[in-house]
Formats: structure tokens, sequence, C-alpha cells
């Protein structure tokens, strides 16, 4: 039983910082330095705000406007919080007469099943729209989000070529959704693995804590 809460401690660390990592690069279109190429949702999926536990606050108070109108763009990541529930589940398998341990991993589990949904249906919604770049298609030419300027969801192989700037950006965007798509369903079923296996044992038991035998 506890090879796996190590387990799912190593897991939710890898996941968390391959996270981390894609949300830092989706700040990057096309490995370059055109910020201004960044949607609302990259801007909100930064790592420090995931990390300050906030996101649900920093979505709606920061980005308000721009929700009303469905501007959306790349990633939203709770990789943060994944790796601190995967530290804190390690750490408690290693030293089991820590309670505080447990009771800390089990919060930040919870923490991390309520975000991981969130993440997974903006990077959905991501991938629908498409990326924001400076695109030219059949003479018009403009700044925005592919889904508004093409089509609704919008599609990539029929339109592989429509962003100019940066180029190839359809590729890079299409890619980061879908790993983040995994990042945040494979969290999922961590997560809800280690919370099913610590109620059963908070049922049981009435409390959370397991013991060296």
């Amino acid at each position: 039983m506890q090879g796996l809460y190590q387990a799912a401690g190593w897991i939710l660390v890898t996941l968390g910082a391959l996270s981390v990592f894609s949300g830092v690069v989706a700040f990057f279109p096309v490995f370059s330095y055109k910020l201004w190429f960044t949607g609302w949702s990259v801007w909100i999926a930064c790592p420090i705000w995931n990390g300050a536990l906030g996101p649900l606050e920093t979505f709606f108070l920061k980005n308000q406007a721009n929700l009303l109108t469905t501007d959306g763009s790349v990633f939203i990541h709770g990789s943060f919080m994944a790796v601190t529930a995967g530290v804190l589940l390690l750490l408690a398998h290693k030293d089991w007469t820590q309670r505080y341990l447990w009771e800390a991993s089990f919060t930040f589990v919870i923490l991390n099943l309520m975000g991981c949904p969130l993440h997974f249906a903006v990077a959905l919604e991501s991938a629908l729209l498409g990326p924001y770049c400076f695109y030219s298609l059949s003479g018009v030419a403009g700044t925005g989000y592919l889904g508004y300027a093409v089509a609704f969801p919008f599609p990539y192989a029929k339109f592989p070529s429509v962003c100019v700037d940066p180029p190839h950006y359809e590729e890079y965007h299409l890619i980061l959704q879908a790993f983040d798509l995994c990042l945040s369903f494979a969290m999922l079923c961590a997560s809800l693995t280690v919370f099913l296996k610590l109620c059963v044992r908070l049922i049981w038991n009435g409390h959370i804590h397991i013991t060296h035998k």
C-alpha cells in the first residue's frame, strides 16, 4: 500500500514539473520572444499564479473582460499544486510518524483535483479556438484568434499555414494543447487514486495517518 503512495508522489512531481515547463514554453510562441501573441489563458496559466493557490480568483478578477468575449488561447496549469502534493506524499511515505504530512498531502490532493478539470476545459477550448497570431487568408490579413477569423472550431488540417507571424504557430499551439490535455488528465487520475485511497482509510480508521508496521 505504501508503495502506491510513493509511486503516486513521483508521478505527481513529474507531471507537475512537465506542466511548469509547458506553461513557461507557452509564453514564447514558436520559441520566439513575441510575447504580444500570448492570450489571456497564457497569462493566468503562469505557474506563479497557480502556485499562489488562487487560480480561480485570478481567473475571474483579472480577466473578467476577456472571459465575457470568450477570449482564450493556450494553457492553464495546477503545476505547483501537483508538485507540492507529490513532494508531500514522498515525505509522508519516507517519515510515516509525521501525521501532519499526510494531512497536508490530502489537502493538496483535493486542491489538485479541483483544478485539473478546469485546466482540461481551458486547454480544450484553446485547442478549438486556435492560436492568436497575425494571419493572412485569401487576401485578408489581421491579428486575432483563428477561431474568430476563420472558423470555430479551427480546422488545423484545412488551413495549416494561416499564421504569418509567428510562422508555424498552428502546429506549435496544437501540440501544446494536446500535451496539456494529457497532463491534466494524468494528474487527475493520479490525484483521484490517492484521494480515494486516503478516503477509504479515513472511513475505516478515522484518520489518514499511516504507521510503519
